[in-house]
């Protein structure tokens, strides 16, 4: 029985590689520091697995932005607006890099990044890979080389990891008509030969090719795809074992497909699909070994060895022990690094932390398992699976679970408890009388820069070096100082800019019953930008209001309106880990009940306009068609139910980001909020073509620049985008905001851009 990875984190355990690329970037360090401090998280992980007892140990897992970026480097597809760039920069393949990640600014030099979406139904996102119609590819980039030759030196049993050829053409976008993408790959293929022929000449036997695309609903073309590369590497790469990894959900009717395509190893999930089982054993191959993906990938709690060994065993009786491999269900990218490492037990404390394991831990979980699977536990492990039930027992036995409260308000939740009472047509009256709004109003997401002061504030006050007092002094100089600045611009909706929020969903959770969290969980969100999700252990309320004071000071200091900001029970579900012992939705509701007393709070408090944010809706949107419904009802039941306490009057927006929309646009409409703002800028506005057929009834913000980009748009950019608005949604229905909120960048790019938005909107106003 064979155990192996399928990826591990890669921003280091004290977020090294985050800090050395924000570092180069800055211009303080060098990139020769830069390539030395990425050479570190990457050596320290394979160590780190190979102490673990891990047998295949992923390389190429590493990257220095996002995996798709770095497929489409190897396979030299570089659209056409970044060759200027290389010529420019004398072929700096970092300045390339990055360029197509977060966008070029400099001199005459003005090149926007490729768009960024989510990665299935993750919090992680991943850059585009945009293809053109004849388009030729070549080996460009041979880090996948270069690692697995570093990692054999090192005397690590490397296994190189690829996301597949058919999942990276269906990943991306065309960006011509005339064509579709999968024509591409009798193109892409000798290129990926090429790489293969290389590994295989450097000593590699084993090969990940990750297709997550063989978990979604694939039409005939797809599925002809798939034939197609895998009988071709099975002809011209004979000397390559592959294993063909497969995650997020199930195989369904794509299971016969897959078992026919001649790979070495199948992985499959079965955290998320554990009922695939019995048809993956029916169907597999005599020749063909299989992967079990028992460890979860995806979340924080401690694998039930018991259930574990049950699913271990019925395989090894069906196909034999030695074509049982043990794995986590996915990629170990989407867990925070080490439990170890959360040793304040004010911050985290014991009880919850003993239902937990982290990446470091979960490679031990697969060692374990397959040792006592194989009747070979040591002492260790056995102490370890006796440890495992008692953690299991305590879970469930556990004070810190059930309020008996919350479950019976959730139960008392009726459907009138979920509508506004007036129809939006004449709510927008009632509203556009109180605010007296202009034609396209501007305004943004809701967060400012979280400049190094903001966070040097934040960190004494956690250490004890400042009071109570002196903190929120410092937080109200900072609040003072944003609401003059937008003032300056010309904003018409103004926010408080968030600055006593250390994260969006995080600030949340620490004041609601139920939660956890941690130290050191930072988990990997896009390029440098990590998340620490907080940790649902229990059943979740409000104790007391989250808002109120923050944004009644910031109303205090202007005649403008200053809009209430939450997050949505969605979001705050889905950018948390949530407890496994009850349905995801039961959680939504109990969520949703608690952000509805906020909403009553803030409006008895004189907030005029409150913004709810689901910028998650989407992508916990299930991955197969047949489940949305489904999804989509408590979804939408959610977000109505945290807002529908709201008044006619009051102006209720949300805010969505890398989302596509077209599939479940009549559900967005459902959620009924008066103002959706949404991304679109990275797009060029083509994500709004779902309006061409679709009437969106309520008032909608385009992001109208990329708020994940360091450049600043020009205005006659921002006109452009508005006008290509324009001719899809009414100038009466539409507002003006960036894409997203603004607490990643730095203060003087900020100012300018949304100067530059503002002086848009007035100059499309004056042309009205």
């Amino acid at each position: 029985m064979r155990t192996h990875n399928l990826g591990y984190p890669r921003i280091g355990s004290q977020r090294e590689l985050k800090k050395a690329c924000e570092n180069y970037w800055a211009g303080k360090i060098s990139l020769t520091e830069l390539l030395h401090a990425g050479k570190q998280v990457r050596q320290e992980n394979w160590k780190l697995q190979q102490d673990a007892g891990i047998d295949l140990i992923p390389i190429h897992d590493f990257s220095y932005y996002d995996q798709a970026l770095d497929t489409s480097l190897m396979l030299g597809n570089i659209p056409s607006r970044f060759l200027p760039l290389v010529q420019q920069e004398k072929k700096s393949f970092p300045t390339l890099y990055f360029a197509m990640a977060r966008g070029y600014q400099k001199g005459d030099m003005d090149v926007t990044a490729l768009e960024m979406t989510k990665w299935f139904d993750t919090n992680y996102h991943y850059l585009v890979p945009e293809f053109y119609k004849n388009q030729t590819f070549s080996f460009v980039s041979t880090d996948v080389i270069s690692e697995f030759l570093e990692a054999k030196a090192l005397g690590i049993n490397a296994k190189p990891v690829m996301l597949g050829p058919v999942s990276y053409l269906l990943l991306g976008k065309e960006k011509e008509t005339g064509f579709h993408r999968l024509d591409l790959l009798k193109s892409v293929l000798p290129i990926y030969k090429e790489v293969l022929d290389n590994l295989n000449r450097a000593g590699a036997v084993y090969i990940q090719l990750d297709e997550p695309c063989l978990t979604l609903d694939l039409d005939e073309s797809a599925k002809q795809t798939f034939r197609e590369a895998y009988h071709y590497f099975a002809q011209e790469c004979p000397g390559i074992k592959i294993l063909l990894a497969t995650y997020f959900g199930e195989l369904g009717e794509n299971l016969p497909l897959t078992c026919l395509l001649p790979v070495d190893t199948l992985h499959v999930d079965l955290v998320r699909a554990p009922e695939q089982l019995d048809d993956v054993l029916k169907q597999i191959p005599d020749n063909m070994s299989l992967s079990l993906g028992i460890v979860d990938g995806r979340n924080i709690w401690k694998n039930n060895y018991d259930d574990s060994l049950i699913i271990i065993n019925k395989a090894t009786q069906a196909l034999g022990t030695d074509r049982i491999w043990i794995a986590p269900s996915c990629s170990l990218l989407h867990s925070p690094c080490d439990l170890d490492m959360e040793m304040n037990e004010k911050v985290l404390s014991g009880e919850v932390k003993r239902w937990m394991s982290f990446a470091k831990q979960k490679l031990s979980e697969v060692v374990d398992l397959s040792k006592i699977a194989t009747l070979q536990p040591d002492k260790e492990t056995e102490n370890r699976l006796a440890e495992n039930r008692k953690a299991h027992q305590s879970r469930l036995s556990s004070a810190l679970i059930h309020d008996l409260s919350v479950q019976a308000r959730v139960a008392a939740v009726q459907d009138k408890d979920m509508e506004r009472g007036m129809p939006f047509d004449e709510r927008k009256k009632l509203q556009s009388t109180i605010l007296n709004l202009p034609l396209l109003p501007t305004t943004t997401i809701g967060s400012f820069p979280q400049t190094k002061e903001v966070r040097e504030a934040r960190a004494k006050f956690k250490k004890g070096i400042i009071s109570k007092k002196d903190y929120a002094d410092a937080i109200r100089t900072f609040t003072q100082e944003t609401v003059k600045i937008q003032e300056e611009i010309g904003l018409d909706v103004l926010v408080h800019g968030e600055f006593e929020r250390n994260d969006m969903v995080e600030y949340f959770g620490e004041q609601l019953n139920g939660f956890a969290f941690t130290q050191n969980g930072w988990v990997q969100s896009y390029g440098s930008r990590c998340v620490k999700p907080p940790v649902i252990y229990g059943d979740v309320s409000r104790p007391a209001p989250m808002t109120v004071d923050w944004i009644n000071y910031a109303k205090s200091l202007t005649e403008k309106p200053v809009k209430g900001m939450l997050t949505g029970p969605v979001t705050i579900l889905q950018w948390s880990f949530v407890r496994n012992d009850q349905p995801r939705s039961a959680t939504a509701m109990q969520i949703a009940l608690a952000i509805r007393d906020e909403v009553s709070d803030l409006e008895q408090a004189g907030v005029k306009i409150i913004q709810v944010d689901e910028p998650a809706i989407r992508e916990g949107l299930p991955l197969r068609k047949v489940d949305w419904a489904n999804y989509l009802e408590w979804a939408v039941k959610a977000f109505r139910l945290s807002v529908s306490s709201a008044q006619p009057q009051t102006q209720v927006h949300t805010h969505m980001c890398y989302s596509e929309f077209n599939d479940i646009i009549t559900s967005i409409a459902a959620m009924d909020a008066d103002v959706i703002t949404i991304e679109t800028s990275r797009s060029q506005m083509k994500l709004l073509d779902v309006f061409i057929n679709f009437k969106y009834p309520n008032d909608i913000g385009p992001g109208v620049y990329d708020i994940h980009s360091p450049r600043v748009p020009l205005v006659a950019e921002i006109e452009d985008l508005l006008c290509k608005a324009m001719m899809l949604i009414p100038v009466g229905q539409l507002w003006v905001n960036p894409d997203c909120g603004l607490k990643t960048r730095n203060w003087d790019e900020t100012v300018q851009s949304l100067k530059n938005m503002v002086q848009a909107a007035k100059n499309i106003r004056s042309n009205e």
